[in-house]
C-alpha cells in the first residue's frame, strides 16, 4: 500500500491549453511555447519526468501561477521529435496525480515543487457496484453518441482498478476542462466514481434530447420533401389532363404575392393558413372561390403602406386658397393640424365635421385638404345607407360576402393615412338590418379605430392614421354619440360679394374650360354676374349659380359654332335674353308697408330663408287657425304669441274680448315646406298685434326671436344664415334677441354696412321698431 510523501520534489512544469492528461493516458503533444520547450529539454536531461497542469483559460499565452490549476499529472516523456516549423512533438505517458506546493524562481521555464498523490487501493464491494453502474451508463452513452467507438467499451471493461477506470472513461467524454479537472482533483476513488456517474447521467439526457430534436427535424424535412414531391406530381397530372395550372398554379401565385408583401405577423399567419386550406381543396369546390376571394382582399389591403405627409404649411395654405375663396375657419384648422404634426411627428388623425348648406364647397374642401397634405383621397357617400353591413361588411358565411365600404375605401386609397370623406353623414337611416351610425362609432373613435373590426376581414385593421372628414347639412340629424366624436366646423352661406368673387375666380374659368371656350371668347360683365346672382338664384351655396353660368357658356358656344360671332360679351341687359325671365325679385319682399304681414327669418338645412307670416282677423266665435304645415314647436310659439297679446290687450289698445268675437287665422305661405322651431315667436306676435291694431309693419324690417308669455325675447341659432337670407331679400333692418348680440362678430362686414342690426330684449322694443302709423312714421 503506497503512502504520499510529506515533502515534494522538483519538477519542470508544462502548462496545457484546452487539454488535460490523466494517469495511465498515453498521447502525443505538440509544444511550441519557448518556456514549455525548455521545460521539456530539462526533463529529458534528468529523469524524463515532467508535471502536466492545465490552464484555466485557453486564450492566455503567458500564464501566471493563478492561471494554472494546482493539481496535475506527473508524466514520463517517451519520445521527442523536432518538427520543421520549430514545434516539438512529444509522446508522453501519465503516471500519477501530483499537487503543486510552490513555484521556484526559475525564469527560463516553469519549475515547481510538487508532491505526488498515489492512487489508493480499495476493495470495498460498494465501489465494485459503482464500477458496474458506471460501465452500464458509459455503454448507454456510447450507444447514443457518435463520437465514441464501441471498441472503446471493450477496452474499458477490462480495467479492474476503480480509479483508473474513472480516469479512462472521463478522458473519452466530451466535457469542459473544468469538469475534467474536477475528476482529476477528486483523490477519493468512491467520490470520483460518483461524480463520474452524475456526469454520465447528465450527458445521456442531453444526448437523448439531441436525438429527439434531430428526429423531429428529420421528420419535418421528410414531410416537406414529400409535399414537394406530391405537388410536382399534381402539376404533372394536371398538365397531362390539359389543366393549365389549376389550383396548384393559383396557390403558387398567391404564395409569390405573399412573399412580396410586408404584412403584420397576425395577417401573415392568417394568409398562410388560408392558402394551405385552399391548396388542399378540390378544384371543383365552391368554397375554394370564397377562400381565394378572401386571400385576395387580405393581400390587397395597405397593412403597412403609408404616404409621406407634406408638412409645408405655406404650400398647404396656397393650395387651399387656390381651390376655395373664404372658408377661413376650416382652412385655419387644417393648418393647425399640419403645424402640430410637424412638431409631434405622430398624431392621431382628427375627425372633422363640415356642417353647412348645399353648394358651399364642403366636399371639394375635403379634396383640397388631401391635396394640401399630399395624401390619397377617398369619398364615401352615406346618403340613404340603412344597412350596418355597408360599414362593417358581411361575414364570410354569406353568399357573395364582401368587406364594408370603409375597408373598400382603404383598398382604393392604397395607404394607411388617406383623407377619408364620409359624405352626407346626416342622411343615414336605420331599419331592421341594423343602425349604420352605431357601426360608425368605432370608425370615428380615435381610441378604438386602431383595431377596427370588419366582419369579412376578421383581422383588426388600423384606421388611427386616417384623417376622417364628414359633411352634413344639419347637426340635429346626426346621432349625439357620433357627434361627440367629431370636431364641428360650420360653413355658412356666401354673401353676394363672396359669390361674385367665386364666380370670377373659379366657376367662370372652369365652365369656359368644360365648354371648350377660350378665355377671351366669353366676356361677362360684373353687373351681369350680379344680376344672375340676385335674380336667377337664391341659395346659400353656389351650385345653382354654377348651373346658370354653364347655361351662359352653352349659349355662347352655340353662337360661336354658328359663326355668328367670335367673341361674346354679356351685359346686364343680355342676361334676360340668354337665361329667360328672372326667377326671383331682388329687393324687399313687399314694396310697401303691410298690415298683419311680417317678414320672419328661419334657418333650414339649405341655409337661411325669409318667411312671410300673415295674420287675418275676421268676426267669428274666437277660433284660432294655424296653416302652412307647421311643426309642434312653431304651433306652441303661435299659442304663446296669442296669449301674450291677450295679456297686453289693454296696453296695446285692443278690445279685451277680441278672442271671443273674432276668428284669427295665422298662415305661413309655401305650405308644402315643413316649418318648425321657436324663432318665429316675435314675428307671429308682431303680425297678430298689427292685424288687431290695424297698424302697418315697416317693409324694411325682418325679425327673428323666441317669445315668452311675458314678452321676453329669447336667443335663437343660425343668425349668420338668417342675416344672409335677409340681405338677399333686401331688408334694411334685422331685429334680433339681445343675447345674440355676441354672434354679430360672425356677420361679414359687407352685410353690416348695408343692414342695421337692432338687438331687442322685450316685445315692446320689437313693436317700437316694427310698427309704423299710416303716414309711415314709427
Amino acid at each position: 500500500m503506497g503512502t504520499s510523501k510529506p515533502k515534494g520534489r522538483r519538477f519542470p512544469l508544462l502548462p496545457l491549453r484546452g487539454l488535460l492528461v490523466y494517469p495511465s493516458m498515453v498521447l502525443h503533444l505538440d509544444v511550441g511555447r519557448e518556456k514549455s520547450v525548455k521545460a521539456l529539454e530539462k526533463a529529458m536531461i534528468e529523469d524524463n519526468l515532467i508535471l502536466l497542469c492545465s490552464q484555466s483559460e485557453v486564450n492566455i499565452e503567458e500564464p501566471t501561477q493563478d492561471d494554472i490549476f494546482r493539481i496535475g499529472t506527473v508524466a514520463k516523456v517517451r519520445q521527442m521529435l523536432k518538427l520543421p516549423n520549430g514545434t516539438i512533438r512529444v509522446l508522453i505517458e501519465g503516471m500519477e496525480r501530483a499537487e503543486v506546493l510552490q513555484y521556484t524562481d526559475n525564469e527560463e521555464y516553469y519549475e515547481v515543487i510538487a508532491r505526488e498523490l498515489p492512487e489508493q487501493e480499495n476493495d470495498d464491494p460498494e465501489i465494485n457496484a459503482l464500477m458496474r453502474t458506471v460501465l452500464s451508463q458509459f455503454e448507454h452513452y456510447i450507444n447514443l453518441s457518435k463520437k465514441v467507438t464501441p471498441e472503446t467499451l471493450d477496452a474499458v471493461s477490462d480495467i479492474e482498478e476503480p480509479g483508473r477506470l474513472s480516469d479512462v472513461i472521463t478522458s473519452h467524454l466530451t466535457l469542459k476542462i473544468k469538469d475534467k479537472q474536477e475528476i482529476l482533483e477528486t483523490i477519493d476513488v468512491r467520490q470520483r466514481l460518483e461524480k463520474l456517474l452524475d456526469i454520465l447521467n447528465n450527458e445521456r439526457e442531453v444526448l437523448e434530447l439531441e436525438r429527439k430534436i434531430s428526429q423531429r427535424v428529420k421528420k419535418q424535412m421528410e414531410k416537406t420533401q414529400k409535399e414537394y414531391y406530391l405537388r410536382e406530381q399534381m402539376k404533372a397530372i394536371q398538365k397531362e389532363l390539359g389543366e393549365k395550372e389549376g389550383r396548384a398554379g393559383e396557390v403558387d401565385d398567391l404564395r409569390g404575392q405573399l412573399e412580396e408583401k410586408d404584412l403584420p405577423e397576425k395577417v401573415q399567419e392568417k394568409v398562410e393558413k388560408e392558402i394551405d386550406r385552399l391548396e388542399k381543396m378540390p378544384t371543383s369546390s365552391a368554397e375554394g372561390g370564397v377562400i381565394r376571394n378572401y386571400v385576395d382582399w387580405l393581400l390587397s389591403l395597405p397593412w403597412t403602406n403609408k404616404t409621406e405627409d407634406d408638412l409645408d404649411i405655406q404650400k398647404a395654405e396656397d393650395v387651399l386658397n387656390e381651390d376655395h375663396y373664404g372658408l377661413d375657419k376650416p382652412k385655419e384648422r387644417v393648418l393647425e393640424y399640419l403645424a402640430v404634426q410637424k412638431l409631434v411627428k405622430k398624431m392621431k388623425g382628427p375627425i372633422l365635421c363640415l356642417v353647412g348648406p348645399p353648394g358651399v364647397g364642403k366636399t371639394s374642401l375635403a379634396r383640397s385638404i388631401a391635396r394640401s397634405l399630399d395624401r390619397q383621397f377617398v369619398r364615401m357617400s352615406l346618403g340613404g345607407v340603412r344597412d350596418e353591413a355597408e360599414i362593417r361588411g358581411h361575414r364570410r358565411t354569406y353568399v357573395g360576402a364582401m368587406p364594408g365600404r370603409i375597408v373598400q375605401g382603404m383598398k382604393t386609397a392604397g395607404s394607411l393615412n388617406p383623407v377619408f370623406l364620409l359624405d352626407e353623414i346626416d342622411k343615414m337611416a336605420a331599419d331592421f338590418r341594423g343602425d349604420p351610425s352605431s357601426a360608425l362609432l368605432e370608425v370615428l373613435d380615435p381610441e378604438q379605430n386602431n383595431t377596427f373590426s370588419d366582419h369579412f376581414i376578421e383581422v383588426p385593421f388600423d384606421l388611427s392614421q386616417v384623417m376622417f372628414i364628414t359633411t352634413a347639412n344639419a347637426i340635429h340629424n346626426i346621432p349625439r354619440p357620433l357627434l361627440d366624436r367629431m370636431e364641428v366646423l360650420h360653413i355658412p352661406g356666401y354673401t353676394e360679394l363672396e359669390k361674385l368673387q367665386i364666380v370670377k375666380r373659379y366657376l367662370l374659368p372652369k365652365q369656359k374650360r368644360e365648354h371648350g371656350l377660350e378665355a377671351d371668347q366669353l366676356q361677362i360683365e360684373e353687373d351681369a354676374l350680379l344680376k344672375v346672382i340676385r335674380e336667377y338664384t337664391r341659395e346659400s351655396g353656389v351650385r345653382n349659380l354654377e348651373q346658370q353660368i354653364a347655361a351662359l357658356c352653352r349659349k355662347a358656344a352655340k353662337i360661336i359654332v354658328s359663326q355668328e360671332e367670335s367673341i361674346i360679351s354679356v351685359t346686364s341687359d343680355d342676361v334676360k335674353v340668354h337665361l329667360g325671365i328672372a326667377k326671383f325679385r331682388h329687393g324687399v319682399a313687399d314694396l310697401e308697408d303691410q298690415i298683419g304681414t311680417v317678414a320672419g327669418l328661419a334657418w333650414t338645412e339649405v341655409g337661411g330663408e325669409t318667411l312671410m307670416i300673415e295674420v287675418t282677423v275676421v268676426p267669428g266665435s274666437g277660433k284660432l287657425t294655424l296653416t302652412g304645415q307647421l311643426g309642434d314647436v312653431m304651433k306652441e310659439s303661435a299659442q304663446a304669441a296669442f296669449s301674450y297679446t291677450r295679456s297686453k290687450s289693454e296696453e296695446l289698445g285692443i278690445q279685451a274680448d277680441f278672442h271671443e268675437k273674432n276668428d284669427i287665422h295665422i298662415h305661413i305661405p309655401e305650405g308644402a315646406i315643413p316649418k318648425d322651431g321657436p324663432s318665429a315667436g316675435i314675428t307671429i306676435a308682431t303680425a297678430l298685434i298689427s292685424a288687431l291694431t290695424k297698424r302697418h309693419v315697416s317693409k324694411d324690417v325682418a325679425m327673428t326671436g323666441e317669445i315668452t308669455l311675458r314678452g321676453r325675447v329669447l336667443p335663437i341659432g343660425g343668425l349668420k344664415e338668417k342675416s344672409l337670407a335677409a340681405h338677399r331679400a333686401g331688408y334694411k333692418k334685422i331685429l334680433l334677441p339681445k343675447d345674440n348680440e355676441r354672434d354679430l362678430s360672425e356677420i361679414p362686414d359687407s352685410i353690416k354696412n348695408e343692414v342695421e342690426f337692432i338687438p331687442v330684449s322685450h316685445m315692446d322694443q320689437v313693436l317700437q321698431h316694427a310698427l309704423v302709423d299710416h303716414t309711415g312714421v314709427n
